[in-house]
């Protein structure tokens, strides 16, 4: 069953809840991911997600003290759930007094509260394992998650909070804008601060005791980062920042749901157990990883692949400028080219080939030779270091001995439009600072 269509995860009645509440939990986490992740307090939901473990405790010890069954899983788990939330509530209430009348840093508040209660919570937990021993195993649960274990009546309580987090987000959403980004900016628009920041609060709490039965204490603040950072990525409006968190949330808890069932069929003989919880976190991790690697602007290999780009057109243009500068009618060897380059040899010799490939320059007996193409080209360059070094002498008051190098860098930056207006603005010159002629203006496409 579990190989068939994904669609048999929201309709049967086995995997619909876990399915959907995995859907849901990573959404709303993902939501309140960003606000998290834009104020700098990644850390705040590791904290609060081990602050709320006390609170599950002590749900467990109510729901015992009540004699309340095992059966009865669905008011264990609404005890648990209130529990989490004020133990969260009050671990964010240490955070900030420790902050305040302590003049404590923020990170260590917020390690001292995470060690703090999680310690506490510890202890408590090894008591109830003899006085409650079945009740043990739910509070285990939501330690590491069980998202298994669902049943429909999850998927209304998941259901109706993570509404409750989508409506206050679209609700405030100019004033989680513009505090995220300007809090001075916020006050003076008589925005009240100190209610957004108790909404944002009240948010990351819920967010963290929805996640806590689906992934558990341990790894709920994986999903209210790994979204939003991958989200960041792909966009620098908020508005979409939120829309592909809570994408990249959703898929990540479906995907991982359904990994956890199929996977161990494909290797029955080796009897794989992929925990649900844990598979979601992998899941959304590697998709944060992919996106670090390869998103179109901000990915790692992609801008490695746009510097290595920009360095070869550099040297090309280089190798031109220097073929000129030498004499753009003789020949040139390759040793006294490569003499005014730091470029090693074979990227040289590359560099070079590629040159005669594009017709821009000519190989010869001797060396290399620039072609008609190539010498306007090669022209065009040194006119843009010149033009540079213009600027910076008479309209900046620059030192003529400090201007080269500047000149250098920006001779390849310099489109054709900037080229135009300088020109304009110098008046058209024909010397440089140095006193050596500007070629005139005869391409106004870019380089190699």
């Amino acid at each position: 069953m579990a190989l068939d269509s994904p669609l048999i995860y929201f309709t049967d009645a086995v995997l619909r809840a876990p399915t959907i509440g995995c859907i849901l939990m990573c959404l709303a986490s993902a939501l309140v991911g960003v606000i998290v992740f834009l104020k700098k307090q990644s850390l705040l939901g590791e904290s609060l997600t081990h602050a709320a473990y006390p609170g599950v405790i002590i749900g467990v010890a109510c729901a015992g003290l009540f004699d309340i069954g095992t059966e009865k899983e669905i008011t264990i788990s609404l005890l648990v759930m209130l529990g989490a939330f004020f133990s969260a509530i009050l671990g964010l209430l240490a955070i900030n007094y420790l902050v305040k009348h302590f003049k404590t840093s923020s990170d260590s508040a917020l390690c001292f509260v995470l060690s703090a209660f999680f310690g506490i919570g510890l202890t408590i937990a090894s008591q109830i394992q003899f006085t409650y021993s079945s009740l043990y195993k739910q509070a285990q649960m939501y330690l590491y998650g069980q998202a298994a274990t669902m049943t429909d009546i999850h998927i209304l309580i998941y259901g109706i909070l993570c509404a409750l987090i989508l409506g206050t987000i679209v609700l405030f959403y100019k004033e989680i804008l513009v505090i995220s980004f300007d809090r001075t900016y916020a006050t003076s628009l008589n925005i009240n601060t100190r209610l957004v920041d108790t909404i944002i609060f009240f948010l990351i709490v819920l967010a963290v005791v929805i996640g806590i039965r689906s992934v558990g204490i341990v790894l709920m603040s994986a999903m209210l980062i790994a979204p939003a950072v991958t989200a960041r990525q792909y966009t620098n409006k908020l508005g979409w920042m939120f829309a592909l968190a809570a994408f990249f949330g959703a898929f990540s808890g479906f995907l991982g749901n359904y990994l956890s069932v199929v996977m161990p069929s494909y290797f029955p003989e080796a009897k794989i157990s992929l925990p649900t919880g844990p598979m979601i976190v992998i899941i959304s991790s590697f998709i944060c990883l992919l996106s670090l690697l390869f998103a179109p602007e901000r990915g790692f290999v992609l801008r490695l692949i746009r510097i290595a780009c920009f360095r070869y057109r550099c040297i090309c243009e280089n190798l031109l400028k220097a073929i000129w500068r030498l004499d753009s009618d003789k020949e040139i060897s390759f040793n006294e080219i490569a003499s005014h380059q730091n470029a090693p040899i074979w990227y040289l010799k590359f560099a070079l080939n590629r040159l005669v490939r594009y017709g821009w320059i000519e190989r010869t007996p001797i060396g290399y030779r620039l072609t008609t193409d190539g010498s306007i080209r090669a022209a065009r360059i040194v006119r843009l270091h010149r033009l540079w070094e213009v600027y910076l002498v008479d309209y900046l008051g620059v030192g003529a001995e400090r201007v080269h190098r500047s000149a250098e860098e920006m001779e390849h930056i310099i489109t054709p439009e900037l080229e135009k207006q300088l020109a304009m603005l110098l008046k058209d010159p024909t010397h440089d600072p140095h006193d050596q002629p500007i070629p005139p203006n005869t391409l106004h496409a870019g380089g190699a």
